[in-house]
């Protein structure tokens, strides 16, 4: 019997062959730098605007105040103001990539911010009931909005710029008009104002190296034996050193002591670094590791076609508004510590447009579909940083604002041509 195979169902295999050939290709060094070359010209940054633009604001204000930028305590005190910009950022990156807004974000974190103080000082509630109550706070109002914009097709802009006001008004109502309520309870002030031990900061940091050198090597390990595409070696070595160094080096810069009398000693990592350690971890595996996940990018990318794959895209709209209005309540209280009270106009004025603006610096798109959790970080880091800067050299308050909506601009800017880009080329 002929073994030989047609030539029409040849070419056909050929061709199937080919669409598939990418996944199964052997990739050295220069093969993926150059596809990483494509990915850039094709419009797909990720974190790289964000990574170049924290540099470069790095070595710009060490340049102009090195003797205050980076010495240790400023390095502390930039970490404790990245953190609840940082998490409000990491809501509503969930919010994004479905392609909503939450305007309301902000004012939700400081109403639950307001909710927990009440609780601890008027009424006596321990701290866990206070914080619980808060975050099921957050999480309510945000089933409430996504039940608006989900089940009653409001956009998400009207619905969230409504809660936008009306929350500033229970939250003048239960505080008073131009009240503030102290925290004191010292678990809370603790998360921004407190330092872990030394030794467990060293520990930690040991253990997510360690922690994220062998999940990188696993997975290399599992894409190689199943044959898929997967990085070179070498660079997936390198890195897992450029994140072990920053993770180590971090830790040694806030292990040193920056107190500034003789007389007492001030070092080691702010539990709020790993409060948003923890978060970001759980963040990434739920968007990258789980169903739910993927139905996030599915609904952001073309929600009718997820409808019709079997997504509930009305519950999916629902979750990441619950999801961002919980994290705002977790803003809310770690910028509650960080001041140790709680105003009236907490979460007001820039805060929601610095979170916006830390996802979309960090690399969410603000169309939908692109986004990851670890562009909060990058994001909120860039937004600490400016602000912090411009503390130093004395700026004034205008030319920060000016300087601040200059950078989102551009970053939103860079998101919408990076869009066309990819339009333009099919991606």
């Amino acid at each position: 019997m002929s073994t030989d195979i047609p030539e029409g169902k040849e070419t056909a295999l050929k061709l199937a062959d080919s669409d598939f050939a990418t996944d199964r290709r052997e990739h050295d060094v220069k093969s993926a730098v150059i596809d990483y070359w494509n990915r850039l010209k094709a419009g797909e940054l990720g974190a790289l605007p964000a990574i170049i633009g924290l540099a470069s604001l790095f070595v710009l204000f060490t340049i102009l105040r090195p003797e205050t930028f980076l010495s240790t305590g400023n390095i502390a005190n930039l970490a404790t103001q990245a953190l609840p910009i940082t998490i409000l950022a990491m809501g509503l990156v969930f919010v994004l990539l479905v392609g909503e807004i939450d305007l309301s974000a902000g004012v939700a974190s400081g109403l639950c911010a307001a909710l927990m103080a009440k609780l601890l000082v008027d009424v006596g509630q321990p701290w866990y009931v206070a914080v619980i109550s808060a975050i099921a706070a957050g999480i309510i109002i945000g089933a409430a909005i996504g039940w608006m914009v989900a089940i009653l097709r409001i956009p998400s802009f009207v619905v969230s710029l409504a809660f936008f006001l009306g929350l500033q008004g229970i939250t003048l109502w239960l505080i008073g008009e131009g009240g503030t309520v102290p925290v004191r309870d010292e678990v809370i002030v603790a998360i921004a104002s407190r330092n872990m031990p030394i030794w467990l900061g060293w520990a930690l940091a040991a253990v997510c190296a360690a922690g994220y050198t062998a999940t990188q090597l696993l997975r290399w390990r599992s894409q190689q034996s199943r044959h898929l595409y997967s990085k070179p070696i070498e660079l997936v070595l390198a890195q897992c050193a450029v994140v072990s160094a920053v993770l180590l080096g971090a830790t040694y810069v806030l292990s040193l002591d920056r107190a500034a009398s003789p007389l007492i000693e001030l070092a080691g990592i702010p539990w709020g670094v790993l409060l948003v350690g923890v978060l970001l971890i759980a963040c990434t595996f739920v968007l990258s590791r789980t169903a739910f996940g993927r139905h996030i990018y599915a609904v952001g990318g073309n929600a009718e076609a997820a409808r019709r794959a079997g997504i509930n895209v009305t519950r999916i709209r629902i979750s990441v508004f619950m999801i961002g209005s919980g994290m705002a309540a977790i803003s809310g209280i770690v910028a509650a510590s960080r001041l140790s009270s709680v105003a009236t106009n907490a979460g007001a004025g820039n805060t929601l447009l610095y979170a916006v603006g830390a996802a979309v610096i960090g690399g969410t798109s603000l169309f939908g579909g692109r986004g990851k959790a670890r562009d909060a970080g990058f994001g909120g880091l860039v937004i600490a940083t400016i602000e912090n800067g411009l503390g130093l050299l004395g700026t004034k308050a205008y030319l920060s604002f000016l300087i601040t909506g200059v950078v989102l601009l551009l970053a939103a800017s860079m998101d919408a041509l990076a869009r066309r880009r990819r339009s333009s080329v099919g991606r």
